[in-house]
């Protein structure tokens, strides 16, 4: 089964895929954060053959909800709605910063979180 992961963000959201058994993610592309997001990571469900998605899910320290967390709740009914796919939450808290602590910061760093919380959720699929 193949995941998409998303590192969703304001300005720009990183996408990762895993591999087709769905046992590790690797970063795949940055796209913008644009009125035409649905529709692009649609092409990339279709393009790759995606089964399911997870999606980072950020939170405050203390777990309470922070600014993107409704953006991101937008985002799950808009794909479940355009795709029917099952869509999975994962926390995503310094994705990015661990991101540029293994490659520094490149204009793919937004990728490799992407693929940081698809393989974290990947790990916790297979134990």
């Amino acid at each position: 089964m193949r995941y998409l992961g998303i590192d969703y963000g304001t300005k720009r959201v990183g996408l990762a895929l895993s591999d087709e058994r769905g046992q590790m993610a690797f970063p795949h592309d940055v796209v913008p954060n644009s009125p035409e997001l649905v529709s692009t990571l649609e092409s990339v469900i279709a393009e790759q053959h995606v089964e399911a998605i997870v999606i980072g899910h950020s939170k405050q320290l203390n777990g309470s909800d922070n600014p993107l967390h409704e953006a991101v709740t937008e985002l799950v009914t808009d794909l479940t709605l355009a795709t029917g796919l099952p869509i999975h939450l994962e926390p995503e808290q310094y994705t990015t910063q661990e991101a540029v602590r293994w490659q520094g910061r490149t204009d793919k760093t937004d990728a490799a979180a992407a693929a940081i919380i698809l393989n974290s959720y990947l790990s916790r699929q297979h134990i």
